[in-house]
Order: structure tokens, then C-alpha cells, then sequence
């Protein structure tokens, strides 16, 4: 079973990706990594992943830092793998350290993920929903946004399961027979 966990910041969507996760590997029996894609830029991110190492201590997993380019990670592997998360992906991969930007990143990613779920069992892959709040952005930030969306899409299509994680309350909108709930 692949599953994709969409929610706002804060809302315990890496808690419940990590217990999920936690869960099907012990059930498997098989190696529970940890794909961490953020790139830290400043104290705030670097406060952040070290708050998400504290709250996997001792769950099991092994982590690997890899910020683009995920597949290469995971393929060759067996095992249960959380990919946290596809929001940070997407930037890293969009908005390169040469200060350019490619506005392609989305089409890809989107592709290469959907690639993944055909190919490997045990995906679950959290992304951060950042589509409700009204404001006019600049034409950068519209097109991160759509990309984000293209991601999420396809993942949302690719995988078995569909989650949104708000305030704590669990969400299914695809369930693993392929039906909706809510």
C-alpha cells in the first residue's frame, strides 16, 4: 500500500505518517527508512528537522538526507519509506542554489513519484496543504503553488490511500479497495 498525507503546518501530519509508517514495517518486517528533503536555509529549518529527529528517535528508522532526486534513494531498496516531504522536494528541485528557477521541477517530480508508486509497495509520502488561505502572490510563489498541486494530484491518483491530517483528526479520501470515504 502507497498513501499520500496532505494537511496544514502543524496539524500532525509527520506524527501520523510516522506511526503509519512505524506500522506497516513492523507488519512487513522489513527496513523502515526515512527520505528527509528539506534543505536547510536558515536557524528555523534547522530548529525544525531537528524537532522531527527527536520525534523518530528510537521508531527504527534510518534516515537518508536526500533533498532531489528521491527515486534514485529508493530504488534498489526494499522497505517502507516516508518521504517527508514532497512540499520541500518540489522547492528544492524548482528553486535551484544558481538562483535559477524550473518552473519544469513540478512535471517531473510528479512523474517520477507516480513512477514509484508503480514499482514499489510501502510509500507514504507527505505533502502540506498550501492551497486555501485567498492572499495574491507574486507569479513565482502562483507557480510553486501550481506545481505543488500538479504533485499532489498525481500522488493522489498513484497511491492507495488518501489522507488529510487536520488538527489531529484523520481524514480518508481513498481507501485501499480504490473506494472514497468521508
Amino acid at each position: 500500500m502507497n498513501v499520500f498525507i496532505s494537511g496544514g503546518a502543524k496539524n500532525g501530519k509527520s506524527t501520523f505518517a510516522q506511526d503509519l509508517a512505524v506500522k506497516m514495517s513492523k507488519e512487513r518486517k522489513c527496513p523502515l527508512y526515512y527520505i528527509a528533503t528539506m534543505i536547510p536555509h536558515d536557524d528555523e529549518d534547522r530548529a525544525r528537522i531537528e524537532r522531527h529527529r527527536r520525534d523518530r528517535q528510537g521508531l527504527g528508522f534510518k534516515t537518508i538526507e536526500c533533498g532531489r532526486d528521491i527515486d534514485r534513494e529508493i530504488d534498489g531498496r526494499e522497505g517502507v519509506f516516508l518521504i517527508d516531504s514532497v512540499t520541500a522536494l518540489l522547492s528544492n528541485e524548482m528553486f535551484r542554489l544558481d538562483g535559477t528557477v524550473d518552473e519544469e521541477a513540478s512535471i517531473r517530480i510528479a512523474d517520477r513519484l507516480a513512477k514509484l508508486c508503480r514499482t514499489h509497495d510501502g510509500l507514504i509520502f507527505v505533502s502540506d496543504y498550501i492551497y486555501s488561505d485567498g492572499n495574491k502572490y507574486d507569479e513565482l510563489t502562483d507557480a510553486y503553488i501550481r506545481g505543488l498541486a500538479i504533485i499532489d494530484r498525481a500522488l493522489a491518483k498513484a497511491c492507495d490511500r488518501v489522507v488529510e491530517v487536520t488538527f489531529g483528526f484523520i481524514i480518508d479520501y481513498k481507501e485501499e479497495d480504490g473506494g472514497t470515504a468521508v
